[in-house]
């Protein structure tokens, strides 16, 4: 989750790499000159929304020169040409996470799905975020919240 507000909720989805989306080649078709350093950063599949927008989740300590969403102490959020051009030429935010499109939520829509128990929440970390392999976060955040996964089931019962 990066804002939530009265206004609605967005986030951006951690898990799901788009391989077949390249880092360099997006570079190349922006015009952006890129260090060798680019080409090994995984972009992901943000969420249903904006397909073609891209967002740059990174660490704190950065802040791009055009505009930066602070998130919390740990994360902050940059969606314009800069944080894109920093990391290109091996510069930008310590840690960072590449998406493209991102999960929204109208006024009041997450808060109801939330109180349907649509979602179990966690703390984030920079671990989770930045340090724990796509196909391994999902099992990493229940098991910080005291749950293995492997006692979770799809189907539902009478007790």
């Amino acid at each position: 989750m990066c804002a939530h507000s009265d206004e609605g909720a967005m986030g951006l989805i951690i898990n799901k790499p788009a391989p077949e989306v390249k880092l360099d080649e997006l570079l190349k078709q922006m015009g952006i000159e890129q260090a060798d350093t680019a080409a090994s950063i995984m972009v992901h599949f943000g969420g249903p929304v904006e397909h073609g927008r891209g967002f740059v989740l990174h660490s704190a300590e950065y802040e791009a020169t055009e505009a930066t969403l602070k998130v919390d102490e740990t994360f902050a959020m940059s969606a314009t040409l800069d944080v894109l051009e920093d990391i290109a030429t091996g510069g930008g935010p310590d840690q960072s996470f590449l998406a493209l499109g991102y999960a929204g939520w109208a006024p009041g829509q997450l808060e109801a799905e939330l109180q349907e128990n649509g979602w179990l929440t966690t703390d984030s970390s920079a671990e989770l975020v930045f340090g724990t392999g796509s196909v391994d976060k999902w099992a990493s955040a229940i098991r910080s919240m005291g749950i293995d996964p492997l006692m979770l089931s799809a189907e539902g019962g009478r007790a």
